[in-house]
């Protein structure tokens, strides 16, 4: 198995106001060209040999740069990727050893390599939806009880 490469952007990483300009003429671009499944972007090359770009990427890359210029950290990773314990740990906002324990416990599937534990990001995705779900079902609890007593 090829390591898999989480890419990252801290946030203030990417100048801003490039950000929302670049969104700014790509959003534009996609509007009047509805139709084409290519962008062509000229540059260094020249208008003789363009750039050739699927448009999803291209639309990728404006959400990229949407949050970069709203001052927000970007990761993209690979779908279907198998992840390391420490990267899914990060991924989570939790420590290793606690994520081992919700591997252990059956919270997230996970396969075994050799001696490595391997958890698809798809696994911890969607553990986290369940998990973002049961807070938020826990603090409309607290909410409604807070409503009844009067506080």
């Amino acid at each position: 198995m090829t390591s898999v490469q989480v890419r990252s952007i801290e946030p203030g990483a990417i100048d801003a106001e490039a950000a929302e300009r670049a969104v700014r003429r790509i959003k534009d671009y996609l509007m009047r060209h509805p139709d084409e499944e290519t962008v062509r972007v000229a540059g260094e090359l020249g208008v003789d040999d363009p750039l050739i770009l699927p448009r999803d990427a291209v639309s990728m890359l404006a959400y990229i740069l949407t949050q970069a210029a709203e001052g927000r950290g970007i990761s993209v990773i690979p779908s279907r990727a198998e992840l390391t314990t420490q990267q899914a740990a990060d991924l989570l906002n939790v420590s290793r050893p606690f994520l081992i324990g919700l591997l252990e416990s059956g919270a997230i599937p996970y396969r075994m390599v050799g001696r490595h534990r391997r958890i698809t990001v798809e696994a911890v995705l969607e553990y986290k939806r369940r998990d973002d779900l049961q807070r938020r079902e826990a603090a409309d609890e607290l909410a409604a009880l807070g409503q009844e007593l009067g506080f």
